[in-house]
């Protein structure tokens, strides 16, 4: 039986002007000669449409991603390394976002954890100049971009929030040309930038927040990254809140006397979901041919990991730390919540997982996606051994895929026994207390112990590949905490 269907919409002229129309094009060579259409075309390039209704967030992002040229780390498909918006849900999940869409708040998360570079602006926190400006500039340049947060109704069109990059700017008549990722239901189109910020400053129902913009550019430095913040399960929101609000009252409300009593207020009574709040990220790939060589671009990545990895063990904060964890097992204490999950075998099951349900959306309950799952040492060169962990998944009713995941280098004991240099428990601890805003521990009453916790948390004092990893947590966690409600710091 035959049912009715949807061919695109007609664009509401005015507010709008079609790209592809007589003006539209008129309006695209003026612009073109005053020189605010420089991003334009690295941006259509790149430029797709959203393969599900709700992916506005993850299309958008994807443009943005390839038109910046940023190497994702890993494969799409065949030999490619390619951003799809099916990859982007370090964030959400992706069967989540297919029925809510995604938030400002996460988008810019998932940016920044995706190896780009964000400034974000909530229409309450800027002005209409401002964003004219920063318009501008980033027309004026092929390396930035600008991503709008907007709802629909405020261009007369059909619809709610709504996210699309913006791809050119025409002075005179002060208009931008949104680059609609629902190339589906409306084209390329010229609207008026006072309209478009209008549609801005909106509030999305999702947070109670206002919609805006934000600015994504490349990161100076190779993106590898080895931790990143774990929104995806449901209790994210309720670990945020914890540590950005209910320890520093809790560190205020105490008579502490040394560190190890500060890590005990922190860390004695958290939400369940605290362990895994910072998680770390490895490197994933389909098993080709057999073949176990490395790229160098492999190589580079996971050497990058391994520095910042060793370049926390040398931290005094985690000798405190890991001087914490060994007290509360030797005091027979319960400490559930953060207990030691280190055993490389149980990693090995858990990320090949993660692997598979990213490479082929297999994704079963109980993390039992992967079968034959091994772990090898390879020789990188000859003081380095990468960790490399192989599995089965099936991907479909009778056929089955390699999954491949690359861990952290890890160094070999005398026996030929790696000892360690994967994440563990004490490792992830440190991240997380040098990721909590410094505000966090004024409350200390002592006053030579609350100058000693900033000392060992201040960004100033690491080296700069753990400083940097440390900022982005911290950003990431600034973003979240403000979908949230949070008030940013």
């Amino acid at each position: 039986m035959a049912s009715a269907g949807l061919y695109r919409r007609v664009l509401p002229s005015p507010p709008a002007i079609d790209f592809a129309s007589p003006e539209g094009k008129k309006i695209f060579v003026e612009a073109l000669g005053q020189g605010t259409m420089e991003g334009f075309f690295k941006l259509v390039s790149y430029y797709q449409t959203q393969s599900e209704p709700a992916y506005c967030g993850l299309a958008t992002l994807t443009v943005v991603l390839n038109a910046l040229s940023i190497d994702p780390g890993r494969k799409w498909k065949g030999p490619w390394r390619w951003f799809d918006d099916s990859m982007l849900d370090c964030c959400e999940p992706l069967e989540k976002i297919k029925v809510q869409g995604i938030t400002f708040g996460k988008v810019a998360c998932l940016a920044r954890c995706n190896g780009a570079h964000v400034e974000a602006f909530r229409s309450n926190e800027s002005t209409v100049s401002d964003f004219r400006d920063r318009v501008i500039s980033c027309c004026s340049s092929e390396d930035r971009h600008l991503i709008v947060s907007y709802h629909r109704s405020g261009l007369k069109q059909t619809g709610e929030g709504h996210f699309s990059p913006i791809g050119g700017y025409h002075a005179e008549r002060d208009m931008v040309l949104i680059l609609d990722v629902t190339r589906y239901k409306y084209p390329p189109h010229w609207v008026p930038l006072t309209l478009l910020w209008d549609a801005m400053n909106t509030i999305d129902r999702a947070t109670g927040l206002q919609r805006g913009y934000m600015i994504i550019s490349k990161l100076k430095r190779a993106p590898s990254i080895l931790y990143t913040v774990s929104c995806r399960h449901e209790g994210w929101s309720s670990v945020a809140k914890f540590l950005t609000e209910n320890v520093p009252l809790l560190l205020k409300s105490e008579d502490l006397k040394d560190i190890q009593e500060v890590l005990s207020v922190v860390f004695k009574s958290p939400p369940s979901e605290l362990r895994e709040f910072i998680t770390w990220i490895a490197e994933v790939r389909r098993q080709e041919d057999g073949n176990l060589t490395l790229s160098e671009e492999e190589k580079g990545r996971l050497a990058i990991k391994a520095d910042i990895l060793e370049q926390i063990r040398t931290t005094t904060l985690f000798k405190h730390v890991t001087s914490w964890l060994d007290s509360q097992r030797s005091r027979c204490r319960t400490i559930a919540k953060l207990q030691d999950r280190d055993m490389l075998p149980e990693l090995a099951a858990g990320v090949c997982c993660q692997g598979a349900c990213l490479l082929t959306g297999c994704c079963l309950p109980g993390g039992k996606c992967c079968s034959q799952i091994d772990v090898k040492h390879l020789n990188v060169d000859h003081k380095n051994i990468v960790t490399l962990v192989s599995g089965t998944v099936a991907s479909g009713s009778s056929s089955e895929q390699g999954v491949d995941v690359l861990v952290p280098l890890c160094q070999m004991g005398p026996e030929g026994h790696c000892i360690g240099m994967h994440p563990s428990t004490a490792d992830v601890l440190t991240v997380l207390l040098l990721a909590l805003p410094l505000h966090t521990w004024s409350g200390i009453k002592e006053e030579k112990l609350c100058a000693e916790v900033t000392s060992l948390l201040t960004t100033e004092n690491l080296p700069p590949l753990l400083q940097e990893e440390v900022l982005f947590l911290r950003e990431q966690l600034h973003f979240l905490m403000t979908d949230i409600g949070a008030p940013p710091h």
